[in-house]
């Protein structure tokens, strides 16, 4: 058995829940994905969930913790899911209670960006440092946030939203009616809207499917001067944001994660430049853009790590 203790990462998505369990920064073992649309309320869909928690304990000793990353806002200190992303019957749901009265292990459940940023903060790139912001691309816009060497997170448990953040005030309207927010530009099926404008205004007829990020980044790799110019404008949507970022919160980086973040330096290039020219003195000196260490596994890795915390056991790398 390893000195260090296991944890249990549950991370509760739109499409799928994907449960593991994890040593360190590794999942060394993972219950099949279950597919999240299958149940026709939160009472069944957790049902599952424990039945995986308890299959994967009777197969391991030296389990300490278990935690769970949902899509939504999320009173942590009690362990409420106010609300789940895309998914209905979910309002002001005890989910710690619930999970507590059938468990008998330290339980935390959080926003999973606020996972993503944890594990990358204890355990990837931003191991080491007391002040990062880290961002997610992919369906939406999720963000985290390390200051002073703690995960922040505001008055009501909700800080960090950095998808919804403005870049432009008269832009389109955000789902909260907040107009200008950054999800509405750079999501993956915005920027394939995006993509698919791009390409009629050249000429260029291109259907929808093949205008996506993965797309896009095949096509700019292969020289099209369109995808070229695509992310350099998602770079400079992306960089506004974080511009803002950085003058309120001074961090030392900002790790970039999600399925966008895969371009590579096709994003990386055009989002430092534009990041950096609008920047001065000890909001720049320093400052480190990083992508992200862990991929898909980033929820349950810093769902597990966060339990762990909450048991009182020291996480290590």
């Amino acid at each position: 058995m390893p000195e260090t203790p296991l944890a249990i990462g549950v991370d509760i998505g739109g499409t799928t829940i994907k449960i593991g369990l994890v040593y360190r920064s590794n999942v060394i073992e993972q219950i099949p994905p279950i597919a999240t649309q299958e149940f026709d309320g939160p009472d069944s869909l957790v049902e599952v969930v424990i039945d995986s928690i308890e299959e994967l304990r009777s197969r391991h000793r030296g389990i300490a913790g278990v935690g769970v990353g949902v899509p939504g806002f999320v009173d942590f200190e009690n362990g409420i899911v106010h609300n789940l992303t895309n998914v209905a019957g979910w309002e002001n749901y005890r989910l710690k209670a619930v999970l507590s009265e059938r468990i008998d292990l330290p339980i935390i459940v959080d926003n999973d960006a606020n996972c993503m940023a944890f594990a990358e903060w204890k355990r990837g790139s931003g191991r080491g440092l007391n002040h990062l912001v880290a961002i997610t691309l992919g369906t939406g816009v999720g963000g985290g946030v390390v200051a002073n060497g703690s995960l922040l997170r505001g008055a009501r448990f909700a800080a960090g939203e950095v998808g919804q953040m403005t870049i432009d005030w008269q832009g389109r309207p955000g789902t909260y009616n907040n107009s200008g927010a950054l999800e509405e530009y750079i999501g993956n099926k915005e920027i394939a809207g995006l993509a698919q404008q791009a390409y009629l205004d050249a000429g260029i007829e291109r259907a929808l499917e093949d205008c996506t990020p993965s797309q896009l980044s095949k096509a700019a790799h292969n020289g099209d001067e369109v995808a070229l110019k695509l992310w350099d404008l998602i770079g400079a949507k992306l960089g506004s944001a974080v511009m803002n970022c950085c003058w309120l919160l001074n961090p030392q980086a900002v790790i970039i994660g999600g399925g966008v973040a895969k371009a590579g330096d096709l994003l990386f290039g055009p989002l430092t430049a534009h990041l950096y020219s609008q920047l001065s003195g000890p909001f720049k000196e320093h400052l480190m853009v990083l992508p992200a260490r862990f991929g898909n596994e980033a929820g349950m890795i810093g769902a597990a790590a966060q339990s762990l915390e909450a048991a009182g056991v020291a996480i290590l790398p």
